[in-house]
């Protein structure tokens, strides 16, 4: 099959896209809504590992997420929006910092015991909103590091995320599979037994304490890969954790738990004063452990389940804003860190009874990959009376939220990777961003229009463990997504000069590794 007519005149095509880059980058385009109702909350409602094609408003028929779907019913719904990285950690680092994760090394998937990621002197989105008179909060998934080195878990445990930009906090320092498996408020684990320390090690066991490989028979789920230090509620995990018995989270209530510190976190507002909340669910995350009123509610096993338990969490905070008065005075941001994973290291029968579900969508890859399905995820915007309902093409990623909300409650730029595209956001302009870098696991690929080029990488064109594709491959790929969206088609050779110049521009961006360095 030929490829479409614009393809067959790349000098035509590559002027095409250049003029459109230039007119997305139009900073007089944007039109100045700050006064609209007063300066709006912020929620960002950020869900671990679900992919573009796990809700019905991305086309999923196997799966009911009824409230998600309603949400982009009345919102702004975007099929062309990106994550930074196909994982957590840098996915989540880009959001809050506005900068791409590449350009920090120790970027990568943290342990449950590293540092904190985000220098304390750097503005963050969070920090910029706080200067701007906002309460600011975070409930669910931190997985950006705490304190300076070694942690004492009975501690304060600073710094974190009440020192880069958040008023109040309650969180889980890592994800539901990594140690230490207790919540922490403000720095304080919450409900901690003083007389039964919590010790934790990412390098060896502590003496006398079971693990998945040494007590199988303690399991009530198995693991399949990277699973079987520590066991906690009967759940093999990944690093070792001593003490803090009366602490630990119970895994099933850890939706209910975070969903009320939400509730309350909105209930207990000022009523002069704006408030943004970051509210980072673990679904469909492993270890997927839905609340046992959802288990069976989809019939694709837990990981169906927990988006259903997710797509329930969303429903009952949009009830919260209701119920307080505030829908329409609350800008609402919903999408994903990153590209989904069926077998991410337990036996959970994910891939067995996943059916004809598709949950990256039309794409190729999922979470680790540098295909599409790694980093393109959901991304809804709403703010009922606001922005007008719709579908967008606009090219985003989340990390333009930093510099865009900054346009939208009038503070200044915050001069990071991060690109102000609130026309986009709000439904103003289909402009959004002329290019994006995009990463995983350290690599990197990139995206202009509707190209994206993928360079040569070593390695195994397969991720076996996951059964995920990598993205490496010897030779350089192009694909033009809008006529091929499963990237089945390496048109490298077929356009020699869109290649090369997207390489050029790709090389110049990629080899700035410092630029925005300074906090």
């Amino acid at each position: 099959m030929r490829p479409p007519a614009l393809l067959r005149y790349p000098l035509i095509l590559l002027l095409f896209c250049l003029f459109a880059a230039c007119k997305g980058e139009r900073e007089d385009a944007v039109p100045d809504v700050s006064g609209v109702a007063g300066r709006p909350n912020i929620l960002i409602i950020y869900a671990d590992d679900l992919g573009y094609g796990d809700t019905g408003a991305y086309g999923a028929t196997q799966i009911q997420t009824p409230n998600i779907d309603a949400l982009a019913a009345g919102g702004l719904r975007f099929t062309r929006a990106y994550a930074s990285s196909a994982t957590c950690t840098p996915s989540r680092y880009a959001l809050l910092t506005g900068r791409y994760p590449w350009r920090k090394e120790q970027a990568r998937i943290l342990p449950g015991n590293a540092p904190l990621l985000i220098d304390t002197a750097r503005l963050t989105l969070p920090g910029m909103l706080r200067r701007q008179g906002y309460r600011t909060g975070i409930v669910g998934k931190w997985h950006l590091g705490l304190g300076s080195g070694a942690i004492d878990w009975n501690r304060n445990i600073r710094p974190g995320p009440n020192d880069v930009g958040f008023d109040e906090s309650y969180i889980l320092a890592a994800t539901q599979d990594r140690v230490p498996t207790v919540y922490i408020r403000n720095g304080e684990v919450v409900g901690l037994d003083p007389d039964d320390p919590i010790e934790v090690s990412y390098e060896e066991n502590f003496p006398g304490e079971p693990t998945a490989l040494d007590h199988p028979e303690m399991l009530r789920m198995d693991w399949d890969h990277g699973h079987n230090n520590s066991i906690v509620n009967g759940i093999p995990r990944i690093g070792f954790m001593k003490g803090g018995e009366a602490a630990r989270w119970v895994d099933e209530d850890m939706a209910d738990t975070f969903l009320e510190e939400a509730r309350l976190f909105i209930g207990n507002r000022n009523p002069d004063q704006p408030f943004f909340l970051y509210y980072a669910l673990q679904q469909p995350h492993v270890p997927r452990t839905p609340h046992p009123r959802f288990v069976g509610a989809t019939g694709l096993g837990p990981r169906g389940d927990a988006i259903f338990e997710a797509d329930w969490c969303v429903g009952q905070i949009m009830k919260a804003l209701e119920e307080e008065g505030l829908s329409k005075h609350t800008l609402v941001i919903f999408s994903s860190d990153n590209g989904p994973v069926l077998n991410d290291g337990y036996r959970d029968q994910a891939v067995e009874l996943n059916g004809d579900h598709s949950p990256w969508g039309p794409f190729r890859g999922g979470k680790y990959s540098l295909f599409e399905a790694g980093t393109r995820v959901p991304f809804i915007v709403s703010w009922p009376g606001t922005i007008e309902p719709g579908v967008s093409d606009a090219l985003v990623s989340q990390m333009d939220l930093m510099a865009s909300l900054a346009h939208l409650v009038g503070a200044p730029d915050p001069a990071t990777d991060s690109r102000n595209l609130w026309a986009a956001l709000s439904g103003q302009s289909e402009a959004g961003r002329e290019s994006l870098v995009l990463e995983a696991l350290g690599r990197t690929a990139f995206r202009r229009g509707a190209w994206a080029l993928i360079p040569p990488y070593d390695g195994s064109s397969v991720f076996t463990t996951v059964n995920i594709e990598s993205g490496n491959a010897p030779e350089t790929r192009l694909y033009h997504l809008d006529s091929d969206p499963g990237q089945t088609r390496n048109l490298a050779g077929d356009f020699p000069e869109i290649r090369d110049s997207l390489m050029v521009e790709y090389r110049r961006i990629r080899s700035d590794t410092t630029a925005f360095e300074t906090p």
